[in-house]
């Protein structure tokens, strides 16, 4: 089967005919949902059902960004608001076992959501850890500023969402929160020491790198590789994600229309590949681009093929049983009081 290793998107709630002869002829890896794309859940469902069709692959990757709190794609007046991820951390009359087992219970309930839509991919857990002053492009959709309560929080919500049958893409990796800029806008540049890099931002994505998938970030870390952020850097994907993290899952690219990364598309999509990454990312729709990213998009093959296809094997396992009713009575109760 001829897969080509990029994730596009689309501009709105279903399918233009252009966009459905794009991705019947070039047979993107996975497509990717924004707000624009959402409407209801039999829309989503009919949007998801021709995508597959036109890759002719049953469990073909459909993902989301379904965080919680202001990253949440999926809400009113059809889907109920999740809580930021650092909510959990200030539910403090409660101790650390029962805030985890909040963060899992809030995920296995946006997993549900998902499934029943036909989305099986979430990009979720953030497990960046903001320092004051960064960027409030991570702000409170991190869980902690400490460390090792993302590392043990995000857990929680990869379970959640493995557990409900949806592939967790685990973010911004190697870390994006010390990040004073916004790499949807420009190139943020984090001048820290390698070994405070190592006990602070690195630190939960080792505590986790045993998940089966991952997002890089597009963040120059000077101590590491001087000229090239993460997503392009053969250095940082080599020696820190795939070495020292000890990541050995589907690494896919954020989004490479965002404006952290220079040059034309081609060269980011080269750039990407040849750096380590196994797929890459586009996300806005726009089919002049979509097309510049698939024309030198090569197939899916050899040792990223075999992480792919590990990955979704989340997918294919029926979901943990759930009272959707119980569960949600008890999240907002945990919330409320």
């Amino acid at each position: 089967m001829t897969i080509r290793a990029f994730i596009c998107g689309c501009a709105g709630t279903a399918l233009t005919d252009e966009e459905a002869k794009f991705i019947a002829r070039n047979q993107p890896w996975g497509l990717i949902l924004f707000k624009r794309n959402v409407e209801n859940a039999d829309q989503i469902r009919a949007l998801t059902s021709h995508f597959r069709a036109l890759v002719d692959r049953a469990h073909a990757p459909v993902l989301i960004d379904q965080e919680g709190g202001r990253v949440q794609r999926m809400g009113s007046p059809h889907w109920p608001a999740y809580p930021a991820a650092a909510t959990f951390d200030t539910l403090t009359k409660f101790s650390a076992d029962e805030r985890r087992d909040l963060v899992r219970l809030s995920a296995r309930l946006m997993a549900h959501d998902l499934r029943e839509c036909g989305i099986n991919v979430d990009c979720l857990p953030v497990l960046d850890v903001p320092i004051p002053g960064s960027s409030n492009v991570i702000g409170n959709r991190a869980y902690s500023p400490l460390p090792a309560r993302v590392a043990v929080l995000g857990r929680a919500a990869a379970e959640g969402m493995m557990a409900g049958g949806v592939l967790p893409v685990m973010k911004h990796i190697p870390g994006h929160g010390r990040a004073f800029a916004d790499s949807h806008l420009e190139l943020p540049i984090v001048e820290t020491p390698a070994d405070e890099l190592a006990m602070h931002d690195f630190y939960p994505f080792k505590v986790n790198a045993d998940l089966p998938a991952a997002m890089t970030a597009h963040v120059v870390f000077t101590a590491l590789d001087p000229r090239a952020p993460a997503t392009i850097s053969r250095k940082i994907i080599r020696d820190k994600i795939r070495g020292d993290i000890g990541f050995d899952g589907l690494l896919m690219s954020d989004d490479l229309s965002m404006k952290a990364l220079g040059g034309t598309f081609q060269q980011k999509v080269r750039g990407a590949l040849r750096a380590g990454c196994d797929i890459v990312l586009h996300c806005n729709g726009d089919m002049a681009e979509m097309q510049a990213v698939a024309e030198v998009t090569p197939i899916l093959s050899r040792k990223a093929l075999q992480r792919a296809e590990r990955a979704l094997l989340v997918t294919r396992h029926l979901p943990e049983p759930l009272d959707v009713v119980d569960a949600r009575q008890r999240l907002q109760s945990a919330l409320a009081n």
